[in-house]
């Protein structure tokens, strides 16, 4: 698109003298240092990250959030631009959310337009550049629910990324994101069991309920109480709805429930041990 060029793009295309008279009677405008617009109104949204771009040095690339929504993410959108700069990259000025990087090669930057880091890279940086690990577990698990992405290809993404900020949250988002509670080691909920110096539960107890059997994830009978695990955040509303339906035939049949997530148990055990230990007082 050529609305949105460098002055020296501009200029190749149009000739110096015609960029410096449309640039001076107002037909086209310079809204940063380095960027012609040929025209005169707002710039969209688009417009405005492509003019940052044009305005970072040469090899740069939309990255994160900013990449990411152009790869077709939904329901995260960026509060800044982001840039990824060649490492040793000029910052060009403004409130930008910036980052430097070695590694902006063709697997990781494919041939787009305006040039941007693949959804993966994006949703990899994103993750790591998060303010939390909440925000950065949803990034990754959004990904996977809209079906942007695939497990082989963040595999190849965070091998060429190395080592970066919440590598391993990333690695157990998308673990959990290919497998639900089946990606959740036992030990997980168990280590926290024992801290709690809790009595072993019950594993996968079968329960019969209206619409058929199913199978309870944690179950102590001497307590009444039953656990439930999620694996997957609910942006999958059908999976949602089941297991909530789920919950509800547990709490009709007279058992008590509590839901944990697993990055609850594995990012707030603190929070977990205590709901356990009041849980299974109530009863005492």
């Amino acid at each position: 698109m050529l609305d949105v060029l460098s002055t020296a793009r501009a200029i190749a295309f149009h000739g110096r003298s015609v960029v410096r008279q449309r640039l001076r009677t107002g037909t086209w405008q310079q809204p940063m240092r380095g960027v012609v617009v040929t025209h005169n109104g707002p710039l969209t949204p688009d417009q405005l990250e492509r003019a940052w771009l044009a305005a970072s040095p040469a090899g740069s690339a939309l990255a994160g959030l900013t990449a990411a929504r152009r790869g077709g993410l939904r329901g995260f959108d960026p509060e800044r631009v982001s840039i990824v700069l060649p490492e040793g990259g000029r910052r060009p000025p403004g409130d930008l959310e910036l980052h430097w990087s070695t590694q902006l090669g063709p697997d990781d930057v494919p041939p787009n337009e305006p040039r941007r880091t693949s959804l993966e890279r994006s949703i990899v940086d994103a993750a790591s550049w998060a303010a939390t690990p909440r925000r950065a577990r949803a990034l990754v698990i959004a990904a996977f629910q809209q079906r942007l992405t695939s497990v082989r290809r963040m595999r190849e993404v965070l091998e060429r990324r190395g080592n970066c900020k919440r590598k391993a949250l990333i690695i157990q988002s998308v673990l959990d994101a290919r497998g639900g509670i089946q990606s959740l080691p036992e030990r997980d909920f168990d280590g926290l069991r024992k801290a709690a110096r809790l009595p072993k539960p019950t594993r996968q107890e079968r329960a019969k309920g209206k619409d058929g059997r199913y199978y309870l994830d944690v179950w102590w009978a001497q307590f009444n109480l039953a656990v439930e695990i999620h694996g997957i955040p609910h942006l999958a509303v059908e999976q949602w709805s089941d297991d909530l339906h789920r919950s509800n035939e547990l709490v009709i049949d007279g058992r008590r429930v509590l839901a944990f997530s697993s990055f609850s148990l594995r990012h707030e055990p603190d929070r977990v041990i205590d709901q356990l230990l009041r849980a299974t007082r109530a009863t005492a």
